[in-house]
């Protein structure tokens, strides 16, 4: 069976993942994946991630992050949502790069650049298309 929106089946895959407690996930890899667990390594929201290399496409396994709070393990990552969709592309200019939380969060954006952050491509004054956004 052919998946439809692969990035909303690794986004769900780590939304189920913290809500169960898990400290591993393991996702069916991609370069486009590889790049966005690359920025939310980067940006602090996973521990680690590595390639599993198998007879197929390979395997991503993401670390996840925990921290305390009042005696109860919680998620770095509170919230993770698909923007852009197979049947409705989101994209956003230059000059209009969502904010996300009010900067406490970040998008995750493709851009001919490539997979760059919110922040970063405000730096580097591009736009493209918003994948996601996590807080």
């Amino acid at each position: 069976m052919s998946m439809t929106d692969p990035i909303a089946d690794m986004l769900t895959r780590i939304r189920n993942a913290i809500q169960a407690g898990h400290r591993k996930v393991d996702i069916p890899a991609s370069s486009q994946k590889r790049a966005m667990a690359q920025l939310l390594q980067e940006q602090g929201y996973i521990e680690k991630f590595e390639f599993v290399q198998d007879n197929a496409q390979g395997t991503l396994r993401l670390v996840l992050k925990y921290y305390n709070k009042d005696g109860k393990r919680t998620g770095v990552i509170e919230g993770i949502r698909r923007v852009s969709r197979p049947g409705r592309r989101i994209f956003a200019g230059k000059d209009s790069i969502p904010k996300v939380c009010g900067g406490y969060g970040i998008a995750i954006l493709s851009t001919n650049q490539g997979i760059l952050t919110g922040h970063q491509c405000r730096m580097r004054g591009v736009g493209g298309e918003v994948l996601c956004e996590v807080w």
